[in-house]
């Protein structure tokens, strides 16, 4: 079963007059948030992780210098 270009036609029309314009347009904002909010959650993620990665390499290298000295 092939779906042509004038059934997505109807299937759009179709929509746009059971949701109206706005509310279509409002759900499309509320998605590009969501997309936006969860993009950036990831990058926080990666920072905090490089911060702990960073710290934790200081932890060890003064590790080994008190090791040396001793």
């Amino acid at each position: 079963m092939n779906i042509g270009v004038w059934q997505i036609v109807i299937i759009a029309v179709v929509v746009v007059l059971l949701f109206g314009r706005g509310k279509i347009s409002e759900l499309m904002g509320d998605v590009a948030k969501g997309i936006t909010s969860f993009k950036k959650g990831l990058n926080e993620t990666d920072d905090a992780a490089e911060t702990i990665e960073a710290k934790a390499s200081e932890v060890v290298k003064e590790a080994k210098d008190e090791t040396k000295a001793s």
